[in-house]
């Protein structure tokens, strides 16, 4: 099925936001925003039509996935009240479908991204638990081609030392540094604005399954196998 690209518009008018981050000149601009946030809605709904053909995602629509332009400044030394990119994230239904979807547009720095950006500690001990005990499976998931050639290898922020309760020596060490567990692919300006972005992105998000699947099982039931409740 094909869907309507983007157009160049998009992009331009985040790069005028950027060069104009205030909001005398956003409220001039109001009406443009809401053209190409429409824009940015119908994509999203469409990404969210062909997620829903291999995934079951809790997000009701793509205007729900959508994040809000304007930026909580409240914690930030940067005070500019409005973000210069089109972000959204799907979420996956049930307690038994674990991590999310992502997606990130704006020229020159468009990626999607997939997997846990902040598990719980309780998460985070499950996953390293598992890992301890036997990490081949998700050596095999992480090491395989399609993995590698989509998304190069596993991201996220690791520590240097050990973690507490683990053993240094473990063939595991590695993967137990990791306190975040993200898939990310890039894409050009010319990739974003084709007439097969959707396509390429679903291909890629169905593509993250057998990392997610393997976290969610990881996640709902204990080291015998018993699900958790």
């Amino acid at each position: 099925m094909k869907y309507s690209p983007l157009t160049p518009s998009a992009f331009e008018f985040l790069k005028l936001l950027k060069k104009n981050n205030h909001r005398d000149w956003f409220a001039a601009h109001k009406e443009r925003y809401l053209k190409e946030l429409a824009a940015v809605e119908v994509f999203a709904d469409n990404l969210l039509q062909a997620m829903n053909t291999h995934d079951v995602i809790e997000t009701p629509s793509g205007k729900k996935s959508l994040h809000r332009i304007y930026r909580d400044v409240r914690f930030s030394k940067d005070k500019t009240p409005y973000n210069t990119h089109w972000g959204g994230s799907f979420k996956r239904a049930t307690k038994l479908r674990r991590g999310s979807y992502y997606f990130h547009l704006q020229a020159g720095n468009s990626f999607i991204a997939g997997g846990f950006w902040g598990p719980e500690s309780s998460d985070l001990k499950r996953i390293r638990d598992e890992f301890a005990a036997d990490d081949k499976p998700f050596r095999k998931i992480i090491g395989s081609k399609s993995f590698k050639n989509t998304f190069g290898e596993l991201k996220g922020e690791q520590i240097k030392t050990t973690p507490k309760g683990y053993n240094a020596d473990s063939e595991a060490i590695d993967l137990l540094r990791y306190k975040q567990f993200l898939l990310i692919k890039k894409f050009s300006n010319k990739e974003v604005l084709s007439e097969d972005f959707i396509q390429e992105v679903n291909k890629a998000f169905k593509l993250m399954r057998p990392f997610l699947d393997y976290m969610s099982e990881t996640l709902t039931t204990d080291i015998t196998g018993i699900p958790l409740h």
